[in-house]
């Protein structure tokens, strides 16, 4: 069996320092989330995706939020009108990318 990589939320918290340095609201939500690490894959979600855009529903998109790393590509980040991060995307997963 193979040893999956992962992925550590202090990568993309250097990409917004680097890339988008005004969006301190953005690193401070990344360095106070639970979730610090995960394996590589096309997507990780922090808010829930039921009914997204729907009344009363947590998932109220606003804009992308596009970053750059050197080796994962393009890194797109979800964010909602409450300002929260609802999830990061890693175009490199997504097959047809």
């Amino acid at each position: 069996m193979t040893k999956q990589e992962t992925f550590k939320i202090n990568w993309i918290i250097e990409l917004i320092k680097e890339q988008e340095p005004e969006r301190t609201d953005l690193i401070e939500q990344l360095e106070n989330s639970e979730i610090k690490e995960w394996f590589r894959q096309a997507y990780i979600r922090f808010v829930s995706g039921f009914r997204s855009n729907q009344p009363n529903s947590e998932w109220q998109f606003k804009e992308n939020i596009e970053l750059e790393h050197p080796t994962e590509g393009t890194i797109i980040l979800d964010i909602l009108k409450d300002g929260r991060i609802g999830g990061i995307e890693f175009l490199k997963y997504i097959p047809h990318y």
